[in-house]
């Protein structure tokens, strides 16, 4: 329990510093791609025993890994480009709600136990993720450019998924320093190219805060993703349980923290939203 705590912890912490990076003018696609590079270099750095590229190159999880990291670059491209053209709340919904699909691939993959307390509960969870991202007096027009958001529902279950699949399916029980790391080099190599395309076009500089703040998301990333994959190797808890209590409790406590430290606006649906939040994760957890 200690590792999912600590997951979602360090997720609603990205949450935060991308907050801060708004109010401090940090370009974000830089930081993103400085914070895959010490995401890359905290994750070799921890692992405790010696790093061969051979090994790497030839493991079964590497494709996985690469897979991975285009998707983290990718998504993260789409959320903009949703909360751009749909709104903020469209994109927090749209990848909230896509805890269904890791859940649905636990039950019916891994045969995870699926009875009418458990379906209740990720009703409610689901519930509460929508009525908790709801803004007020939202003006987003879903209808406009749907495949955005479709595109980011379905993009986000995928690497949850995936993620569970490669750590249940290739892992090791000490690689996932080396895994998680290997991920962000590749999203890292990703991203640079991206950049560099961009600096052809239109030069442009690189801050020293930039460097600063996408090197303290890098680590606080590489955490979220690291605890992530030891609570899902841990055996007290079904997959499908874990990522309904994960992304729940991001969203409830995410949204408690805008208004405590950020005094954004929280309207009574959000409130609503916050208790089903509560409720959920109690019936899900004594399922």
């Amino acid at each position: 329990m200690i590792y999912l705590l600590l997951s979602i912890s360090a997720s609603t912490l990205i949450f935060i510093i991308f907050k801060l990076f708004n109010k401090y003018g940090i370009n974000t696609l830089q930081a993103i791609v400085v914070n895959y590079f010490t995401a890359c270099l905290f994750g070799l750095y921890i692992y405790d025993a010696p790093i061969r590229i051979n090994e790497i190159l030839a493991s079964k999880w590497i494709y996985g890994a690469l897979g991975l990291g285009f998707l983290f670059i990718a998504i993260f491209n789409v959320m903009a480009l949703t909360a751009q053209r749909n709104g903020l709340s469209v994109a927090s919904v749209a990848s909230k709600m896509s805890v269904i699909i890791p859940i649905i691939f636990g039950i019916y993959v891994y045969k995870e136990g699926v009875g009418f307390q458990k379906i209740i509960g990720i009703i409610l969870a689901l519930v509460s993720v929508y009525l908790t991202s709801v803004k007020p007096k939202a003006s987003d027009n879903i209808n406009k450019g749907l495949w955005l958001p479709i595109l980011l529902f379905f993009g986000s279950g995928i690497i949850d998924t995936s993620i569970k699949y490669v750590e249940t399916t290739y892992l090791a029980d000490n690689g996932i320093p080396i895994f998680s790391a290997t991920i962000f080099a590749f999203a890292f190599t990703i991203g640079s190219s991206i950049l560099i395309m961009r600096a052809f076009k239109k030069p442009y500089t690189f801050p020293l805060k930039t460097i600063i703040g996408g090197s303290i998301l890098g680590i606080v990333n590489y955490c979220s993703i690291y605890y992530l994959l030891k609570a899902l190797n841990h055996e007290s808890l079904e997959s499908s349980t874990l990522f309904t209590i994960n992304n729940v409790a991001i969203v409830m406590v995410s949204t408690l923290l805008g208004l405590i430290l950020f005094k954004e606006r929280i309207s009574k649906m959000n409130w609503l939203g916050i208790s089903l939040a509560i409720i959920s994760i109690v019936i899900v957890t004594l399922a």
